[in-house]
Protein backbone atom coordinates (compact mmCIF):
# COMPACT_ATOMS: atom_id res chain seq x y z
CA UNK A 1 0.00 0.00 0.00
CA UNK A 2 1.30 3.10 -1.48
CA UNK A 3 0.86 5.91 0.97
CA UNK A 4 0.45 8.38 -1.64
CA UNK A 5 -2.82 6.82 -3.15
CA UNK A 6 -4.46 5.73 0.35
CA UNK A 7 -7.94 4.30 0.53
CA UNK A 8 -10.63 6.49 0.65
CA UNK A 9 -13.10 5.58 3.81
CA UNK A 10 -15.42 8.45 3.12
CA UNK A 11 -18.82 9.52 1.83
CA UNK A 12 -17.40 10.92 -1.29
CA UNK A 13 -14.87 11.96 -2.96
CA UNK A 14 -14.21 8.37 -2.44
CA UNK A 15 -11.78 5.43 -4.40
CA UNK A 16 -11.98 4.98 -7.94
CA UNK A 17 -11.26 2.39 -10.22
CA UNK A 18 -7.86 2.51 -12.36
CA UNK A 19 -10.31 2.72 -15.56
CA UNK A 20 -12.25 5.72 -14.07
CA UNK A 21 -8.94 7.77 -13.50
CA UNK A 22 -7.69 6.86 -16.56
CA UNK A 23 -10.93 8.00 -18.81
CA UNK A 24 -10.04 11.94 -17.37
CA UNK A 25 -6.72 11.59 -19.53
CA UNK A 26 -8.36 12.87 -22.55
CA UNK A 27 -9.62 16.75 -23.57
CA UNK A 28 -12.93 17.30 -24.64
CA UNK A 29 -14.64 20.10 -26.29
CA UNK A 30 -17.53 21.18 -24.80
CA UNK A 31 -19.81 22.08 -27.94
CA UNK A 32 -18.15 18.60 -30.02
CA UNK A 33 -20.47 16.33 -30.95
CA UNK A 34 -18.89 13.32 -29.72
CA UNK A 35 -19.31 15.02 -26.03
CA UNK A 36 -22.87 15.99 -26.19
CA UNK A 37 -23.40 12.20 -27.44
CA UNK A 38 -21.29 11.40 -24.29
CA UNK A 39 -23.78 13.80 -21.99
CA UNK A 40 -26.88 12.28 -23.80
CA UNK A 41 -25.60 8.69 -22.98
CA UNK A 42 -24.84 9.54 -19.48
CA UNK A 43 -28.23 11.04 -18.95
CA UNK A 44 -29.95 7.84 -20.36
CA UNK A 45 -28.21 5.68 -18.06
CA UNK A 46 -29.19 7.78 -14.96
CA UNK A 47 -32.37 7.69 -15.98
CA UNK A 48 -32.54 3.58 -16.14
CA UNK A 49 -31.31 3.54 -12.96
CA UNK A 50 -34.41 5.41 -11.45
CA UNK A 51 -36.91 3.96 -14.21
CA UNK A 52 -37.68 7.33 -14.66
CA UNK A 53 -37.21 7.81 -18.09
CA UNK A 54 -41.21 7.67 -18.84
CA UNK A 55 -41.64 10.69 -16.01
CA UNK A 56 -38.75 12.21 -15.21
CA UNK A 57 -35.81 14.43 -16.79
CA UNK A 58 -31.95 14.32 -15.73
CA UNK A 59 -31.10 18.13 -15.85
CA UNK A 60 -26.87 17.99 -14.94
CA UNK A 61 -25.47 20.49 -13.07
CA UNK A 62 -22.06 21.65 -12.66
CA UNK A 63 -20.27 21.53 -9.17
CA UNK A 64 -20.95 19.82 -5.86
CA UNK A 65 -24.34 17.94 -4.90
CA UNK A 66 -25.38 20.98 -2.43
CA UNK A 67 -25.08 23.19 -6.08
CA UNK A 68 -27.89 20.42 -7.09
CA UNK A 69 -29.63 20.71 -4.28
CA UNK A 70 -29.66 24.60 -4.35
CA UNK A 71 -30.90 23.94 -7.88
CA UNK A 72 -33.95 21.62 -7.43
CA UNK A 73 -35.15 23.95 -4.45
CA UNK A 74 -34.72 27.23 -6.23
CA UNK A 75 -36.21 25.93 -9.51
CA UNK A 76 -38.78 23.45 -8.70
CA UNK A 77 -40.28 25.27 -5.37
CA UNK A 78 -42.31 28.49 -6.55
CA UNK A 79 -41.48 31.72 -4.38
CA UNK A 80 -44.75 31.24 -2.60
CA UNK A 81 -44.01 27.92 -2.04
CA UNK A 82 -43.65 26.78 1.18
CA UNK A 83 -41.31 23.24 2.50
CA UNK A 84 -41.35 21.41 4.91
CA UNK A 85 -37.75 20.16 6.08
CA UNK A 86 -37.28 17.00 7.96
CA UNK A 87 -34.64 17.19 9.43
CA UNK A 88 -32.23 14.39 11.56
CA UNK A 89 -28.68 15.15 11.13
CA UNK A 90 -26.14 18.02 9.64
CA UNK A 91 -27.37 17.80 5.80
CA UNK A 92 -31.47 18.66 6.81
CA UNK A 93 -30.35 21.29 8.92
CA UNK A 94 -28.16 22.43 5.00
CA UNK A 95 -31.49 21.98 2.85
CA UNK A 96 -32.96 24.51 5.44
CA UNK A 97 -30.34 26.68 5.10
CA UNK A 98 -30.66 26.73 1.37
CA UNK A 99 -34.79 27.32 2.13
CA UNK A 100 -33.40 30.51 4.31
CA UNK A 101 -31.14 31.63 1.92
CA UNK A 102 -33.65 31.40 -1.08
CA UNK A 103 -36.09 33.32 0.56
CA UNK A 104 -38.38 30.19 0.22
CA UNK A 105 -41.38 29.86 2.87
CA UNK A 106 -40.00 26.25 5.20
CA UNK A 107 -40.93 24.64 8.27
CA UNK A 108 -38.74 22.25 10.01
CA UNK A 109 -39.07 18.85 11.62
CA UNK A 110 -36.36 17.39 13.81
CA UNK A 111 -35.99 14.38 15.04
CA UNK A 112 -32.62 12.67 16.73
CA UNK A 113 -29.82 12.15 14.49
CA UNK A 114 -30.48 8.39 15.69
CA UNK A 115 -34.43 8.60 15.41
CA UNK A 116 -36.38 8.15 11.36
CA UNK A 117 -38.55 10.58 10.66
CA UNK A 118 -41.58 8.23 10.23
CA UNK A 119 -44.71 8.78 7.47
CA UNK A 120 -47.10 8.92 10.33
CA UNK A 121 -45.04 12.26 11.53
CA UNK A 122 -45.00 13.78 7.99
CA UNK A 123 -49.17 13.13 7.58
CA UNK A 124 -49.58 14.75 10.80
CA UNK A 125 -47.61 17.83 9.84
CA UNK A 126 -49.13 18.19 6.33
CA UNK A 127 -52.49 17.65 7.61
CA UNK A 128 -51.66 20.78 10.39
CA UNK A 129 -50.34 22.91 7.89
CA UNK A 130 -52.34 23.38 4.52
CA UNK A 131 -49.91 25.41 3.25
CA UNK A 132 -47.26 23.45 2.59
CA UNK A 133 -46.69 22.94 -1.01
CA UNK A 134 -43.36 20.63 -0.82
CA UNK A 135 -41.32 18.34 1.49
CA UNK A 136 -37.85 17.99 1.22
CA UNK A 137 -36.06 14.34 3.38
CA UNK A 138 -32.56 13.31 3.03
CA UNK A 139 -32.66 9.42 2.14
CA UNK A 140 -29.38 8.48 3.44
CA UNK A 141 -28.17 11.24 6.12
CA UNK A 142 -24.88 10.84 5.52
CA UNK A 143 -23.51 12.40 9.00
CA UNK A 144 -24.64 9.50 10.92
CA UNK A 145 -25.63 6.86 7.83
CA UNK A 146 -29.27 6.72 8.98
CA UNK A 147 -31.73 5.58 6.74
CA UNK A 148 -34.74 7.42 6.29
CA UNK A 149 -38.00 5.19 5.27
CA UNK A 150 -38.78 6.92 2.02
CA UNK A 151 -41.22 5.03 0.32
CA UNK A 152 -43.46 5.07 3.33
CA UNK A 153 -42.96 9.09 4.03
CA UNK A 154 -43.66 9.42 -0.12
CA UNK A 155 -47.02 7.65 0.06
CA UNK A 156 -48.21 9.99 2.74
CA UNK A 157 -46.72 13.37 0.48
CA UNK A 158 -48.78 11.76 -3.02
CA UNK A 159 -51.82 11.43 -0.72
CA UNK A 160 -51.91 14.73 1.06
CA UNK A 161 -51.41 16.14 -2.74
CA UNK A 162 -47.88 17.47 -2.06
CA UNK A 163 -44.47 17.19 -4.00
CA UNK A 164 -41.54 15.59 -2.50
CA UNK A 165 -38.01 16.60 -2.82
CA UNK A 166 -35.62 13.85 -2.25
CA UNK A 167 -31.47 14.41 -1.43
CA UNK A 168 -30.51 10.87 -2.37
CA UNK A 169 -26.95 11.97 -2.25
CA UNK A 170 -25.70 8.79 -0.32
CA UNK A 171 -27.70 6.68 -1.24
CA UNK A 172 -28.41 7.30 -5.51
CA UNK A 173 -27.02 3.44 -7.02
CA UNK A 174 -26.88 1.84 -3.93
CA UNK A 175 -30.15 1.92 -2.59
CA UNK A 176 -33.25 1.01 -4.86
CA UNK A 177 -35.39 3.99 -6.02
CA UNK A 178 -38.10 3.05 -8.62
CA UNK A 179 -39.40 6.34 -9.55
CA UNK A 180 -42.87 4.68 -10.69
CA UNK A 181 -43.39 3.33 -7.65
CA UNK A 182 -41.97 6.53 -5.09
CA UNK A 183 -44.06 9.73 -6.47
CA UNK A 184 -41.34 12.16 -6.30
CA UNK A 185 -40.68 16.20 -7.64
CA UNK A 186 -37.55 15.81 -7.99
CA UNK A 187 -34.31 12.98 -6.64
CA UNK A 188 -30.51 14.64 -6.45
CA UNK A 189 -27.78 13.04 -6.54
CA UNK A 190 -24.13 13.49 -7.23
CA UNK A 191 -21.20 11.89 -9.70
CA UNK A 192 -18.91 11.27 -6.81
CA UNK A 193 -20.84 8.68 -4.44
CA UNK A 194 -22.13 5.47 -5.18
CA UNK A 195 -21.69 5.28 -8.89
CA UNK A 196 -18.10 5.89 -8.04
CA UNK A 197 -17.64 8.70 -10.61
CA UNK A 198 -15.27 11.54 -9.52
CA UNK A 199 -16.81 14.69 -7.60
CA UNK A 200 -17.49 17.97 -9.68
CA UNK A 201 -21.09 17.63 -11.20
CA UNK A 202 -24.88 17.10 -9.31
CA UNK A 203 -27.74 15.70 -11.18
CA UNK A 204 -31.48 16.64 -10.73
CA UNK A 205 -34.19 13.56 -11.88
CA UNK A 206 -37.37 16.40 -12.16
CA UNK A 207 -41.01 15.52 -12.84
CA UNK A 208 -41.50 16.56 -16.50
CA UNK A 209 -44.80 18.37 -15.41
CA UNK A 210 -42.95 20.31 -12.66
CA UNK A 211 -39.94 21.39 -14.68
CA UNK A 212 -42.43 22.34 -17.12
CA UNK A 213 -44.30 24.99 -14.94
CA UNK A 214 -40.95 26.00 -13.40
CA UNK A 215 -40.06 28.95 -15.76
CA UNK A 216 -39.21 32.06 -13.38
CA UNK A 217 -38.79 30.48 -10.66
CA UNK A 218 -35.34 30.68 -9.83
CA UNK A 219 -33.01 32.37 -8.04
CA UNK A 220 -30.28 32.47 -9.73
CA UNK A 221 -29.00 32.54 -13.59
CA UNK A 222 -26.62 29.73 -13.17
CA UNK A 223 -28.56 27.25 -11.36
CA UNK A 224 -31.92 27.62 -13.30
CA UNK A 225 -32.54 23.84 -14.20
CA UNK A 226 -36.00 25.17 -16.43
CA UNK A 227 -33.04 26.97 -18.28
CA UNK A 228 -30.17 24.66 -18.10
CA UNK A 229 -32.57 21.25 -19.48
CA UNK A 230 -34.23 23.58 -21.92
CA UNK A 231 -31.01 24.72 -24.03
CA UNK A 232 -29.82 21.14 -23.53
CA UNK A 233 -33.04 19.17 -25.60
CA UNK A 234 -32.59 22.52 -27.99
CA UNK A 235 -28.84 22.08 -28.60
CA UNK A 236 -27.70 19.16 -27.25
CA UNK A 237 -25.02 21.01 -25.41
CA UNK A 238 -24.69 22.75 -21.59
CA UNK A 239 -25.61 25.82 -21.18
CA UNK A 240 -21.86 27.14 -19.28
CA UNK A 241 -18.57 25.57 -19.53
CA UNK A 242 -19.13 21.85 -18.32
CA UNK A 243 -16.76 19.92 -16.29
CA UNK A 244 -15.71 17.62 -19.08
CA UNK A 245 -13.32 15.75 -17.68
CA UNK A 246 -15.87 14.95 -14.96
CA UNK A 247 -18.38 13.94 -17.60
CA UNK A 248 -16.61 11.41 -19.00
CA UNK A 249 -15.15 9.62 -15.83
CA UNK A 250 -18.83 8.92 -14.75
CA UNK A 251 -19.60 8.03 -18.17
CA UNK A 252 -16.60 5.33 -17.65
CA UNK A 253 -17.72 4.47 -13.75
CA UNK A 254 -21.24 3.88 -15.33
CA UNK A 255 -19.98 0.93 -18.14
CA UNK A 256 -18.53 -0.60 -14.69
CA UNK A 257 -21.08 0.26 -12.62
CA UNK A 258 -23.28 -2.19 -15.17
CA UNK A 259 -20.38 -4.72 -15.76
CA UNK A 260 -20.37 -5.58 -11.92
CA UNK A 261 -24.79 -6.11 -12.45
CA UNK A 262 -26.26 -2.26 -11.73
CA UNK A 263 -27.58 -1.28 -8.47
CA UNK A 264 -28.40 -4.99 -7.23
CA UNK A 265 -24.31 -6.02 -7.48
CA UNK A 266 -23.39 -2.77 -6.07
CA UNK A 267 -26.04 -2.77 -3.10
CA UNK A 268 -24.52 -5.66 -2.45
CA UNK A 269 -20.93 -4.91 -2.42
CA UNK A 270 -21.37 -1.97 0.26
CA UNK A 271 -23.46 -3.92 2.44
CA UNK A 272 -20.89 -6.82 2.31
CA UNK A 273 -18.18 -4.35 3.10
CA UNK A 274 -20.44 -2.65 5.96
CA UNK A 275 -21.07 -6.40 7.59
CA UNK A 276 -17.36 -7.00 7.54
CA UNK A 277 -16.39 -3.14 9.14
CA UNK A 278 -18.74 -3.65 12.16
CA UNK A 279 -18.32 -7.38 12.84
CA UNK A 280 -14.52 -6.28 12.82
CA UNK A 281 -15.00 -3.22 14.60
CA UNK A 282 -17.16 -4.95 17.19
CA UNK A 283 -14.39 -7.24 17.94
CA UNK A 284 -12.00 -4.00 19.17
CA UNK A 285 -14.84 -3.13 21.18
CA UNK A 286 -15.34 -0.14 18.87
CA UNK A 287 -19.53 0.27 18.96
CA UNK A 288 -21.83 1.80 15.83
CA UNK A 289 -24.10 5.07 16.75
CA UNK A 290 -27.01 3.53 14.91
CA UNK A 291 -28.42 0.15 15.53
CA UNK A 292 -28.71 -2.34 12.32
CA UNK A 293 -32.08 -1.65 11.70
CA UNK A 294 -31.83 1.90 10.26
CA UNK A 295 -27.72 1.47 9.18
CA UNK A 296 -27.60 2.15 5.57
CA UNK A 297 -24.42 0.44 4.26
CA UNK A 298 -22.64 3.67 3.20
CA UNK A 299 -21.40 4.93 6.13
CA UNK A 300 -21.06 4.29 9.41
CA UNK A 301 -20.70 6.02 12.79
CA UNK A 302 -18.42 4.81 15.55
CA UNK A 303 -18.21 6.33 19.12
CA UNK A 304 -14.71 7.39 20.03
CA UNK A 305 -12.84 5.75 22.43
CA UNK A 306 -13.16 7.31 25.59
CA UNK A 307 -9.66 6.91 26.47
CA UNK A 308 -7.87 10.29 27.43
CA UNK A 309 -4.82 9.51 25.15
CA UNK A 310 -7.77 9.59 22.02
CA UNK A 311 -7.52 12.43 19.89
CA UNK A 312 -9.03 12.21 16.53
CA UNK A 313 -6.37 14.75 14.76
CA UNK A 314 -3.48 12.22 16.09
CA UNK A 315 -5.91 8.92 15.21
CA UNK A 316 -6.27 10.17 11.48
CA UNK A 317 -3.05 11.13 10.35
CA UNK A 318 -1.51 7.26 11.79
CA UNK A 319 -4.27 5.67 10.11
CA UNK A 320 -3.79 7.60 7.02
CA UNK A 321 -0.19 6.65 7.17
CA UNK A 322 -1.14 3.04 6.81
CA UNK A 323 -2.92 3.75 4.01
CA UNK A 324 -6.49 4.27 4.67
CA UNK A 325 -8.38 7.89 5.11
CA UNK A 326 -11.31 8.11 7.94
CA UNK A 327 -13.62 10.94 8.37
CA UNK A 328 -14.55 12.86 10.88
CA UNK A 329 -18.08 12.61 13.47
CA UNK A 330 -20.06 14.50 12.40
CA UNK A 331 -22.04 14.84 15.77
CA UNK A 332 -22.53 18.05 18.09
CA UNK A 333 -23.35 15.94 21.73
CA UNK A 334 -21.11 12.90 20.98
CA UNK A 335 -17.88 12.09 20.27
CA UNK A 336 -17.82 10.14 16.92
CA UNK A 337 -15.87 9.40 13.69
CA UNK A 338 -16.98 7.78 10.39
CA UNK A 339 -15.89 4.74 8.24
CA UNK A 340 -17.25 4.97 4.48
CA UNK A 341 -18.45 1.63 2.82
CA UNK A 342 -18.94 2.71 -0.25
CA UNK A 343 -15.98 3.38 -3.20
CA UNK A 344 -13.87 1.03 -5.11
CA UNK A 345 -13.61 -0.99 -2.42
CA UNK A 346 -14.12 -4.60 -1.68
CA UNK A 347 -14.29 -7.11 2.06
CA UNK A 348 -10.52 -7.23 2.02
CA UNK A 349 -9.83 -3.69 2.27
CA UNK A 350 -12.32 -3.68 5.21
CA UNK A 351 -10.64 -5.89 7.24
CA UNK A 352 -7.43 -4.47 6.27
CA UNK A 353 -8.52 -0.58 7.42
CA UNK A 354 -9.63 -2.43 10.31
CA UNK A 355 -6.47 -4.06 11.17
CA UNK A 356 -5.22 -0.44 10.54
CA UNK A 357 -7.44 1.09 13.01
CA UNK A 358 -6.14 -1.52 15.70
CA UNK A 359 -2.45 -0.92 15.51
CA UNK A 360 -2.98 2.79 15.74
CA UNK A 361 -5.15 2.86 18.91
CA UNK A 362 -2.55 0.32 19.93
CA UNK A 363 0.37 2.30 19.33
CA UNK A 364 -2.13 5.51 20.98
CA UNK A 365 -1.95 2.52 23.98
CA UNK A 366 -6.23 3.66 23.73
CA UNK A 367 -6.66 0.20 22.98
CA UNK A 368 -5.05 -3.55 24.35
CA UNK A 369 -5.04 -6.75 22.26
Amino acid sequence: MSTAEPILLTPGPLTTSRRTRQSMMVDWGSWDDRFNQLTASLCEQLLAIINGADSHHCVPLQGSGTFAVEAAIGTLVPRDGKVLVLINGAYGKRLAKICEVLGRPFSTFETAEDEPTTASDVDRLLRADPSITHVALIHCETSTGILNPLPEIAQVIAQQGKRLIIDAMSSFGALPIDAQQVPFDALIAASGKCLEGVPGMGFVFARKESLANAAGNSHSLAMDLFDQHTYMAKTGQWRFTPPTHVVAALHEALLQYNEEGGLPARHQRYANNCQVLLDDMAKLGLRSFLPAAIQAPIIVTFHAPKDPRYQFKEFYERVKAKGFILYPGKLTQVETFRVGCIGHVNPPEMHAAVAAIAEVLQEMEVLEI
